[in-house]
């Protein structure tokens, strides 16, 4: 494990905190064009893998069969905050694919966003499992197993043949053996994947550059499920997100997971990036992938700005006084 420091925060002229991490970016050919830290660190994919697991719902053409629109669709890859707009539209999913919220694996719980948690606290809601941020996904998962006839209770087992294909689509799209791909339980209860970061990179360059996937049924469905993610970014986090902002620029196909994951692809400049931030923060994201556009020479100011404004580098306290900086130190071959 080789861990480097990619963020200092100062309080005045003395370093607060030090975040440590790893950056890898990738070529179209998977070669590793910039490093910071180890780019063969095994790193979880969490919901960073959200894209992938729904390639196979999208390669049988699930949207149409169940007459889904843009935005449900995208909440197969997403991770919603619980807005009442995401509850809307997965009630609206559930009811046209026939599901029922009980039978999703993932527990009961409420929203991730602070206001829309105490807003289901003060109508004295219980919780729900629609309520979990990775409901989409696990409708798609549900949705797939009624269209193939597969155990609709066992989804989440590893021996699964829904589990199974997404183990195959990963391995194919990550360029490694099925075998070496290291698999644990994530937060949700579905198996997560662990991967270098360099191929974590590789598999998102190819979610930007689909050209590139030789399967078509693959290239169809990463396309499909990239296009939706691009469409409707609200519905990936919420209207105000690392992700939801990446999202909005048409260039970009981005993803984070918990513990300081990030997976994103560059169409244009036919690049993947994939990053993990050691002590898994989530704050320090716009920091590092900003700093990464600019080193990058990105020539899009407008994602960087909105970035910057997501967690500006200047640090204010509650008077309002400037009391601090946070800045990227990393340096990468």
């Amino acid at each position: 494990m080789e861990f480097t420091e990619l963020v200092h925060e100062l309080r005045g002229e003395v370093i607060e905190n030090v975040h440590y991490g790893a950056i890898c970016v990738v070529d179209e050919r998977g070669k590793v064009v910039h490093r910071a830290g180890d780019p063969e660190h095994m790193t979880f994919l969490r919901s960073a893998a959200k894209p992938f697991q729904a390639i196979p719902v999208l390669k049988r053409r699930i949207p149409e069969i169940y007459e889904l629109t843009g935005g449900e669709t995208a909440l197969f890859a997403g991770s919603h905050r619980g807005e009442e707009y995401h509850i809307a539209a997965l009630e609206s999913m559930y009811k046209k694919i026939g599901i029922d919220e009980n039978k999703l694996h993932c527990c009961a719980t409420y929203p991730l966003n602070e206001h829309a948690k105490e807003a289901r606290h003060r109508a004295r809601e219980p919780k729900r499992r629609i309520f979990h941020n990775c409901s989409g996904k696990h409708a798609g998962l549900i949705a797939l197993c009624k269209h193939m006839g597969w155990d609709e209770k066992t989804y989440y087992e590893s021996d699964h043949p829904v589990q199974l294909e997404i183990v195959d689509t990963l391995a194919y799209l990550a360029e490694v053996h099925k075998e070496s791909i290291q698999e644990g339980v994530d937060g949700c209860g579905l198996p997560i994947f662990a991967l270098p970061l360099r191929n974590i990179a590789l598999s998102y360059m190819k979610l930007a550059c689909t050209d590139l996937i030789g399967e078509a049924d693959i290239r169809f469905a990463a396309s499909s499920i990239a296009k939706r993610m691009n469409e409707h970014p609200e519905m990936i986090a919420d209207t105000k997100f690392v992700c939801s902002e990446l999202l909005r620029d048409d260039n970009l196909v981005a993803k984070c997971g918990a513990k300081g994951v990030y997976g994103i692809g560059l169409r244009k400049e036919r690049l993947g990036i994939a990053l993990k931030v050691a002590d898994g923060a989530e704050y320090v994201w716009p920091c590092i992938i900003a700093s990464i556009f600019e080193r990058l020479g990105y020539n899009k100011r407008e994602t960087i700005d909105r970035l910057y404004s997501l967690a500006p580098n200047v640090m204010i306290n509650e008077d309002g006084k400037e009391v601090g900086l946070r800045k990227a130190v990393f340096d990468w071959a």
